[in-house]
């Protein structure tokens, strides 16, 4: 019996990218199309299948532990850039300044999307949610450098709403303009935890 739910809920590829090197910079580069393979998009240098450990499991594993990559792809939406835009007093927050992989429209709260849901893309391609995306310092440094004065208002500006990270469980190609369709697990609460268990930390 299947566990995952397909939803009526579809959205749009909005923006494609990869970053290069991320010693070099936090930015992605626009694409009009990338290459889904079970080491992320081809080209990322957060992909792989494994990754040292970061600031995301401190409290799971020592600074660099070797551990499987769930963190292969950076997810945003059109709508909470908007907002975050808003909320800074910008005219628009480009996604590269964020290091976006993906950038979906249609798909409402993206961020909000419980970890285990699914990306199904037109090709049949498929990214895995892993979990919500904290906001951090580095997007704020680029946004620095564009308008002067407002990166400090980011990290506030981008609470609940900075997106998600990812991990390819179907390869396949994705292009700018494709359907995606959202398939979700179960969704029950679990009783037992303190309430702060469920607040979001601070991951770059």
């Amino acid at each position: 019996m299947p566990i995952l739910s397909p939803t009526s809920i579809a959205g749009r590829v909005a923006f494609l990218g990869v970053v290069r090197d991320r010693r070099v910079t936090l930015r992605s580069e626009p694409l009009t199309a990338v290459e889904a393979t079970f080491e992320g998009f081809a080209g990322e240098c957060h992909g792989g299948l494994t990754r040292p450990s970061c600031s995301r499991v401190a409290a799971q594993y020592p600074k660099g532990t070797e551990i499987r990559n769930a963190r292969q792809v950076s997810i945003l939406s059109v709508e909470e850039l908007a907002d975050i835009a808003a909320r800074m007093g910008l005219e628009a927050l480009r996604p590269e300044w964020l290091g976006a992989n993906l950038v979906l429209e249609g798909i409402p709260d993206l961020t909000l999307l419980p970890p285990s849901s699914r990306l199904i893309f037109a090709s049949g391609a498929s990214i895995v949610v892993d979990m919500e995306n904290g906001p951090c310092q580095f997007p704020a440094q680029e946004i620095e450098r564009e308008r002067p004065g407002k990166g400090k208002g980011f990290k506030p500006a981008a609470e609940g709403r900075r997106g998600l990270v990812g991990w390819v469980e179907r390869p396949g190609p994705i292009a700018l303009g494709d359907e995606v369709r959202l398939h979700v697990p179960p969704l029950r609460l679990y009783p037992h935890l303190p309430a702060q268990a469920g607040a979001a930390a601070d991951q770059p």
